[in-house]
Protein backbone atom coordinates (compact mmCIF):
# COMPACT_ATOMS: atom_id res chain seq x y z
CA UNK A 1 0.00 0.00 0.00
CA UNK A 2 1.12 3.44 -0.70
CA UNK A 3 1.76 6.18 1.80
CA UNK A 4 0.26 8.27 -1.15
CA UNK A 5 -3.28 10.30 -0.09
CA UNK A 6 -5.63 9.25 -3.10
CA UNK A 7 -5.58 12.26 -5.21
CA UNK A 8 -2.12 12.64 -5.50
CA UNK A 9 -2.37 11.21 -9.09
CA UNK A 10 -5.40 12.27 -9.62
CA UNK A 11 -4.46 15.29 -12.50
CA UNK A 12 -6.10 18.50 -11.43
CA UNK A 13 -8.80 19.08 -13.97
CA UNK A 14 -10.37 15.78 -12.70
CA UNK A 15 -10.17 17.20 -9.13
CA UNK A 16 -11.58 20.34 -10.31
CA UNK A 17 -14.54 18.80 -12.31
CA UNK A 18 -14.80 16.57 -9.28
CA UNK A 19 -15.04 19.76 -6.88
CA UNK A 20 -17.62 21.52 -9.40
CA UNK A 21 -19.71 18.45 -9.22
CA UNK A 22 -20.12 18.36 -5.14
CA UNK A 23 -20.99 22.21 -5.43
CA UNK A 24 -23.67 21.05 -8.56
CA UNK A 25 -25.18 18.59 -6.22
CA UNK A 26 -25.44 20.74 -3.34
CA UNK A 27 -27.26 23.15 -5.62
CA UNK A 28 -29.88 20.96 -7.39
CA UNK A 29 -30.66 19.65 -3.67
CA UNK A 30 -31.64 22.86 -2.19
CA UNK A 31 -33.35 23.82 -5.78
CA UNK A 32 -35.36 20.46 -5.74
CA UNK A 33 -36.33 20.59 -1.96
CA UNK A 34 -37.13 24.49 -2.15
CA UNK A 35 -39.72 23.17 -5.06
CA UNK A 36 -37.31 24.51 -7.85
CA UNK A 37 -37.95 21.41 -10.07
CA UNK A 38 -37.53 22.66 -13.51
CA UNK A 39 -34.46 24.69 -12.91
CA UNK A 40 -32.33 23.82 -15.91
CA UNK A 41 -28.97 22.36 -14.92
CA UNK A 42 -27.21 25.64 -16.26
CA UNK A 43 -30.12 27.73 -15.16
CA UNK A 44 -28.71 27.86 -11.68
CA UNK A 45 -25.31 29.07 -12.95
CA UNK A 46 -26.91 31.68 -14.90
CA UNK A 47 -29.66 32.69 -11.72
CA UNK A 48 -26.36 32.86 -9.30
CA UNK A 49 -24.35 34.60 -11.95
CA UNK A 50 -27.47 37.50 -12.54
CA UNK A 51 -27.91 37.86 -9.02
CA UNK A 52 -24.41 38.92 -8.13
CA UNK A 53 -23.73 40.79 -10.99
CA UNK A 54 -27.33 41.69 -12.81
CA UNK A 55 -25.16 40.60 -16.30
CA UNK A 56 -26.46 41.36 -19.83
CA UNK A 57 -27.22 38.63 -22.14
CA UNK A 58 -23.94 39.17 -24.02
CA UNK A 59 -22.16 38.94 -20.23
CA UNK A 60 -24.30 35.75 -19.53
CA UNK A 61 -23.10 34.24 -22.82
CA UNK A 62 -19.31 34.93 -21.79
CA UNK A 63 -19.81 33.79 -17.88
CA UNK A 64 -21.28 30.32 -19.32
CA UNK A 65 -18.75 30.18 -22.08
CA UNK A 66 -21.32 29.00 -24.47
CA UNK A 67 -22.44 30.77 -27.65
CA UNK A 68 -24.99 33.75 -27.78
CA UNK A 69 -27.34 31.75 -29.18
CA UNK A 70 -26.72 28.96 -26.29
CA UNK A 71 -27.02 31.58 -23.66
CA UNK A 72 -30.42 33.19 -25.22
CA UNK A 73 -32.26 29.67 -25.35
CA UNK A 74 -31.27 29.00 -22.02
CA UNK A 75 -32.81 32.59 -20.51
CA UNK A 76 -35.88 31.50 -22.84
CA UNK A 77 -36.43 28.63 -20.79
CA UNK A 78 -35.55 30.95 -17.58
CA UNK A 79 -38.30 33.42 -18.80
CA UNK A 80 -41.11 31.15 -19.40
CA UNK A 81 -40.52 28.98 -16.16
CA UNK A 82 -40.76 32.50 -14.67
CA UNK A 83 -37.04 33.09 -13.34
CA UNK A 84 -36.16 36.07 -15.19
CA UNK A 85 -37.25 39.02 -17.15
CA UNK A 86 -34.95 40.75 -20.11
CA UNK A 87 -35.53 44.19 -21.76
CA UNK A 88 -33.79 46.21 -23.82
CA UNK A 89 -30.48 48.20 -22.66
CA UNK A 90 -32.26 51.84 -22.70
CA UNK A 91 -28.57 53.36 -23.67
CA UNK A 92 -27.95 50.26 -25.83
CA UNK A 93 -31.10 49.07 -27.63
CA UNK A 94 -28.81 46.33 -29.33
CA UNK A 95 -27.94 44.63 -25.64
CA UNK A 96 -30.38 42.76 -23.58
CA UNK A 97 -30.35 43.31 -19.81
CA UNK A 98 -31.89 40.79 -17.73
CA UNK A 99 -33.34 40.53 -14.16
CA UNK A 100 -34.47 38.11 -11.79
CA UNK A 101 -37.95 37.56 -10.97
CA UNK A 102 -39.18 37.35 -7.07
CA UNK A 103 -39.19 33.83 -8.08
CA UNK A 104 -35.79 33.93 -9.46
CA UNK A 105 -34.40 35.76 -6.35
CA UNK A 106 -35.99 33.34 -4.33
CA UNK A 107 -34.12 30.71 -6.20
CA UNK A 108 -30.64 32.72 -5.83
CA UNK A 109 -31.08 32.69 -2.50
CA UNK A 110 -31.51 28.91 -2.46
CA UNK A 111 -28.47 28.44 -4.49
CA UNK A 112 -26.51 31.16 -2.66
CA UNK A 113 -27.30 29.17 0.80
CA UNK A 114 -26.02 25.86 -0.95
CA UNK A 115 -22.63 27.19 -1.89
CA UNK A 116 -22.15 28.84 1.54
CA UNK A 117 -22.81 25.13 2.70
CA UNK A 118 -20.34 23.94 0.81
CA UNK A 119 -17.91 26.36 1.51
CA UNK A 120 -19.01 25.49 5.61
CA UNK A 121 -17.69 22.03 5.41
CA UNK A 122 -14.58 22.55 3.51
CA UNK A 123 -13.76 24.69 6.16
CA UNK A 124 -14.63 22.67 8.64
CA UNK A 125 -12.50 20.40 6.80
CA UNK A 126 -9.13 21.86 6.55
CA UNK A 127 -9.70 25.18 8.05
CA UNK A 128 -10.50 29.12 7.06
CA UNK A 129 -6.96 29.86 5.99
CA UNK A 130 -6.95 26.44 3.53
CA UNK A 131 -10.28 27.88 2.00
CA UNK A 132 -8.61 31.35 1.86
CA UNK A 133 -5.32 30.08 0.10
CA UNK A 134 -7.35 27.38 -2.41
CA UNK A 135 -9.45 30.32 -3.39
CA UNK A 136 -6.21 32.44 -4.00
CA UNK A 137 -4.25 29.50 -5.49
CA UNK A 138 -7.66 28.71 -8.30
CA UNK A 139 -7.06 32.62 -8.71
CA UNK A 140 -3.76 32.57 -9.97
CA UNK A 141 -4.98 29.23 -12.18
CA UNK A 142 -7.96 31.37 -13.68
CA UNK A 143 -6.11 34.52 -13.92
CA UNK A 144 -2.30 32.42 -15.86
CA UNK A 145 -5.46 31.69 -18.76
CA UNK A 146 -6.98 35.08 -18.80
CA UNK A 147 -5.34 37.93 -16.67
CA UNK A 148 -8.66 40.40 -17.72
CA UNK A 149 -10.72 37.49 -15.60
CA UNK A 150 -12.82 38.99 -12.43
CA UNK A 151 -16.30 37.36 -12.35
CA UNK A 152 -18.24 39.30 -9.56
Amino acid sequence: MSDEPWYADVVLPALLAAARRRYGQEIRAALAGAGFTDMPRAGARLVGGIARNGPSLADAAADLAVSKQAASQLVDTLVLRGYLERRPDPEDRRRIILNLTNRGRSAATEIRAAVERVDRRFADKVGIDKLAETRRVLAALVEDGDPHFAPG
